[in-house]
């Protein structure tokens, strides 16, 4: 089945996918920092079986990372669908078909719903995540508080605990010096913008900060009108360079750069792909975007090395990396 990921979205220029996470727990069971290994073996059956027994069972599969190596662990986090630390710990979690929904069962909290869609979507990633929620409140005792809301293991999470993000390619704002105005900017109004691959390219991810007070409705909009705002400004920016020699020298080495490299590193890729998907966005080349996007997303060193079945040499992951973009961008 095709990935998520393998199929655009609206406004997919400015935005690679939307994110929903949900944070939930189940009030007959201690958070996980005071959970004995028994009690946590039994509340991940619990999970999965209420998953296992209802309408979604046929949608999800449960990988156990103790019987995985700890690259392919690495990769799952890679590719966010578990957090770094969960991939380190070697829990259970479940995992749509076509990983748009992942479940991490006794993370922080009992039950880290995390759902995806291409481009801006917030609302059907919202919709997928609200599908799995609905199973575990009818099923089970989460915990629910009429003042404060869900109750979670970080009070930051309290009231929906939900979180709504969306990754942005933002080159032309970067290069104007912007980035930063812009994340103070949407700080103040209670959102993030952080750098989404450690700053090699231009790609970021804006997020909510309030769960509480605020309903699930208000957080999404909150965040597409904000999303439109950057969009716009991200356009308005990228039209100046569309006849700018010295904008097409560089992207054309770029481009040039990929198809010929022998050994690429993660962040260098990322920073040629960032370029290469501006290049595109302009139509300097005929490149084709999704395959770009799929490149962003199956690069880094750990899924390059779990799917290559090379775990047991990272030293090669520079060379298949290099290897799988000469393949795709042929």
């Amino acid at each position: 089945m095709a990935k998520w990921y393998n199929g655009g979205g609206a406004d997919n220029d400015v935005v690679l996918f939307s994110k929903i996470r949900l944070a939930r727990n189940l009030n007959d069971t201690p958070f996980k920092s005071r959970m004995s290994r028994e009690i946590k073996k039994n509340t991940v059956k619990k999970l999965y079986a209420s998953v296992k027994n209802s309408e979604l069972a046929g949608d999800f599969n449960l990988i156990d990372l103790s019987a995985l190596s700890d690259i392919e662990a690495v990769s799952y986090a890679e590719k966010q669908l578990i957090s770094p630390e969960f991939a380190k710990e070697k829990g259970a979690f479940l995992l749509s078909s076509n990983e748009d929904v992942s479940v991490m069962l006794c993370e922080e909290d009992h039950i880290r719903i995390t759902a995806f869609a291409g481009g801006l979507a917030t609302e059907e990633a919202y919709a997928l995540a609200n599908k799995t929620d609905d199973v575990f409140i009818r099923n089970l005792p989460v915990a629910y508080d009429e003042r404060l809301g869900f109750l979670t293991a970080s009070p930051i999470n309290l009231g929906t605990g939900l979180k709504v993000s969306v990754a942005l390619h933002l080159p032309a704002i970067k290069s104007n010096g912007g980035a930063a105005r812009l994340a103070a900017m949407v700080g103040k109004l209670g959102l993030s913008l952080r750098s989404l691959y450690g700053d090699k390219g231009a790609f970021y991810l804006l997020s909510n900060q309030i769960s509480m007070g605020i309903s699930e409705k208000a957080a999404i909009d909150n965040i597409n009108a904000v999303t439109a705002q950057i969009i716009r400004q991200e356009r308005n920016l990228r039209d100046v360079m569309k006849n700018s020699e010295v904008w097409e020298d560089k992207l054309y080495r770029s481009l040039g750069t990929l198809k010929m490299a022998r050994r690429l590193d993660f962040g260098e890729a990322a920073q040629l792909l960032s370029d290469v998907r501006l290049g595109i966005s302009l139509s300097i080349y005929d490149e084709n975007l999704f395959s770009v996007d799929y490149l962003i997303h199956n690069l880094a060193d750990g899924t390059v090395l779990s799917g290559s079945k090379s775990s047991d040499a990272p030293e090669l992951a520079s060379k298949i990396r290099a290897d799988k973009i000469r393949e795709k961008l042929k």
